[in-house]
């Protein structure tokens, strides 16, 4: 099956959202107005609607020892994308979070880090060692 993901988030200002996708993470821009934006990140729609700062009660959790953002989305990607956007961020000086290998040698092996957006959402990068573990117990 082939499908793509959509997500819709509320955000603070449409043109610094604009400017971090597609100026610093490199995605691409798709239908949008004045008060929405859809966003193109590897084929996968994130509409970003004019509306304000979310608030949420539990912004965090701990898996294998480190504080991880309990809302966040992502994209997964094979290891040389990863590796290229991974550099790319470093060298804009943001503030990437927790770069690290996760399940370590056991099922589900992936490498990650995360990014913070103008609106306070956290992206994730991720990459499977492989890929077909992504959904096994």
């Amino acid at each position: 099956m082939d499908a793509n993901f959509h997500i819709s988030l509320p955000c603070d200002n449409i043109e610094d959202t604009k400017a971090f996708y597609l100026d610093i993470i490199g995605a691409t821009s798709g239908r949008q107005a004045k008060n929405w934006l859809d966003v193109n990140l590897f084929n996968h729609q994130i509409t970003f609607t004019k509306a304000g700062k979310f608030n949420f009660n539990s912004p965090n959790y701990v898996f294998e020892g480190k504080i991880l953002p309990a809302f966040h989305f992502g994209i997964i990607v094979d290891v040389d994308t990863w590796g290229k956007i991974y550099t790319k961020l470093q060298n804009q000086n943001l503030e990437l979070v927790t770069q690290a290998t996760f399940l370590k040698d056991k099922k589900g092996e992936h490498l990650s880090f995360f990014i913070k957006d103008p609106n306070g959402y956290i992206l994730e990068f991720k990459s499977f060692k492989d890929k077909r573990e992504m959904f096994e117990i």
